[in-house]
């Protein structure tokens, strides 16, 4: 009521002042003319109620000139102080923030820096980034600065204000613990690139600029075929030079801490922070339940504990990462099979209970559609459930939606472009080779081609717009093998066997990357975590786990504000005596997450 209050007495007081009813101020630019009402530029700006007080002028005054600003900008003003909307568009959003700031019209400020924050694109974003710093708007500038550090990769290969930094901006890019870059080869291109942009005027800058490149954390072969087949420095032995000393000190560096013992494999003293980390939440460890959440940081290869001691301790757990919560949904703690249901924050580390399920379900499958939880199936101690039901964390409620075609426990699911299919499992009888697909727009389960082997303690996701089904158990064995499955086609396909046979472990994919994490082999759980590339159809070994686990769960939390607090610890780096110049790089002045 307040609010509909508040638009009708603008709109009254906009009528008045087109009808120029009650006018006791007239605000004159350049010759033009607006007639207004004090009191509504008082309420809109700081600026108008020094302007128009007697403290300021001792006269009362009727027309008041206006300097350094154009007539339509001032129209756009007035007009703001009225409706408080404005059309705001790529051509004048950057002169109405400067007019905005220059009159303390706060409203309107934080519209234009929505409004360039809705467009940041790898095109902009240092443009933007700059804009912000200089005009005093932190909140934009910081946004701006986690674009330019997470899209680094796309921003070298298109954009052409990388190649306009200045050294000391480049310089303090590359720096920086937050560059998100998968692989250290990223930053050796992007410096070549600048450089080469401007040859005569920037040579001199390259060895400074390489110096910040992490050599040491490359893959030797790697960094070997970068340097070989980079065609500005091919001619250059000075450049070749300085490289393969880095590399034969990266050599040496690596090969020293493997003889050390595999906790100093890798050095940390540099290493970037990640932008994703992978959790491996709960399971079955020492033959009963438990709480232990460990984080994979992929760019120091290491796994971290960041167990929430509050969280009850249970197995075959479903969990979600929901709008900036982590959910732990149904499992077993080891008495009964239960519906609680909770979430924890990852950065203010609070967990609380959250309204259960209407059923109890360990074994159960969860994904997320729409920023929707599904449960499906499970066991809740008695039956096998082909039971559904979703969570919306606006309405705290749970909803029973249509029941699958199966009994499904121990299966797991997956979303791709919009629907869900579950795959697998165990219905009390038989272990399943049956899969189906639930479409939210027509409330309905279907049926799919079903999997060329049964499975049950699946892994199940969706993998570069196929669904992927690795592993499990088929009533005899452990699997290794893996298929994924084509909705175009509603076929599937053989994928290259994992290196260990598993069921009931964690399934995820991170930086293009499916990992699997841990489970049962038919005789030990197992820590161990491999990860599958599709662009070559290989698994590859990663670091295991600190904890065997089995039955546990998964999920990947991004552009956290507190990365540091569950990737690996860094030293910090070694301070650097710099220039009164360089102090003033708006890269500089950010400070470190």
């Amino acid at each position: 009521m307040e609010n509909n209050m508040c638009s009708l007495d603008y709109n009254v007081l906009n009528e008045l002042r087109l009808e120029g009813c009650f006018l006791d101020v007239i605000i004159c630019v350049n010759g033009v003319e607006f007639p207004a009402h004090k009191n509504v530029l008082c309420c809109c700006s700081p600026y108008f109620r020094t302007l128009f007080s007697k403290r300021w002028n001792s006269t009362e005054k009727m027309i008041y000139d206006i300097p350094g600003i154009s007539p339509d900008m001032m129209e756009m003003i007035i007009s703001f102080a009225y409706t408080q909307t404005v059309l705001i568009t790529s051509d004048n959003v950057k002169q109405l923030l400067v007019v905005a700031d220059q009159f303390n019209i706060l409203g309107l400020l934080n519209l234009c820096c929505d409004f360039l924050e809705s467009q940041l694109s790898v095109e902009n974003c240092i443009g933007i980034f700059k804009f912000a710093y200089y005009h005093c708007c932190p909140e934009l500038c910081l946004r701006a600065f986690k674009y330019i550090m997470y899209k680094f990769e796309e921003l070298v290969k298109e954009s052409q204000e990388f190649l306009q930094l200045s050294f000391y901006e480049l310089y303090d890019i590359i720096d920086r613990d937050e560059l998100n870059i998968t692989n250290e080869s990223q930053v050796f291109h992007a410096v070549i690139k600048w450089t080469y942009h401007q040859k005569e005027d920037r040579t001199g800058f390259l060895l400074k600029l390489l110096s910040k490149v992490r050599l040491e954390l490359k893959d030797a072969q790697l960094f070997l075929d970068d340097v070989k087949n980079s065609e500005y420095i091919q001619d250059n032995e000075e450049y070749k030079l300085f490289f393969y000393r880095a590399l034969f000190q990266m050599i040496y560096e690596i090969s020293m801490n493997e003889a050390i013992g595999p906790q100093s494999r890798c050095s940390l003293a540099h290493a970037r922070l990640p932008y994703s980390i992978l959790l491996s939440i709960g399971g079955w460890s020492d033959s009963h339940p438990t709480n232990i959440i460990e984080a994979y940081d992929p760019r120091a290869k290491m796994w971290m504990d960041v167990t929430c001691e509050e969280e009850t301790p249970r197995a075959y757990l479903g969990t979600a990462y929901v709008k900036g919560y982590i959910y732990f949904i149904g499992g077993f703690d080891s008495v009964e099979y239960c519906n609680r249901v909770c979430r924890f924050h990852p950065v203010q580390k609070v967990l609380q209970e959250v309204a259960p399920m209407h059923s109890r379900r360990g074994y159960v499958s969860v994904v997320i559609l729409n920023e929707l939880i599904y449960a499906m199936g499970g066991f809740d101690g008695h039956a096998r459930l082909n039971t559904v039901e979703k969570y919306d964390s606006e309405t705290n409620q749970w909803t029973l939606l249509s029941s699958m075609n199966e009994r499904r426990s121990d299966a797991s699911a997956a979303t791709l472009h919009g629907k869900i299919y579950i795959c697998g499992g165990f219905n009390g009888e038989d272990y399943l080779f049956t899969a189906e697909v639930y479409d939210p727009g027509i409330y309905q389960w279907s049926m799919i081609s079903p999997m060329m082997i049964q499975r049950s303690g699946v892994g199940v996701i969706a993998y570069k717009d196929e669904v992927y089904a690795v592993g499990g158990f088929d009533g005899e064995d452990r699997l290794n093998t893996a298929e994924a499955y084509d909705p175009l086609t509603d076929s599937w396909r053989v994928v290259s066997s994992m290196i260990t046979p598993r069921s009931n472990f964690g399934i995820e994919t991170m930086e293009n990357l499916l990992y699997v994490v841990g489970g049962y082999d038919g005789f030990i759980t197992s820590a161990e975590v491999e990860c599958y590339n599709k662009e070559t159809n290989e698994w590859k070994e990663v670091a295991d786990m600190n904890v065997d686990r089995r039955a546990l769960s998964c999920c990947v939390l991004s552009g956290l504000p507190n990365i540091r607090e569950y990737a690996a610890h860094r030293e910090p780096l070694e301070s650097v005596t710099l220039s009164a110049e360089h102090k003033l790089s708006p890269f500089y002045n950010i400070p470190q997450v």
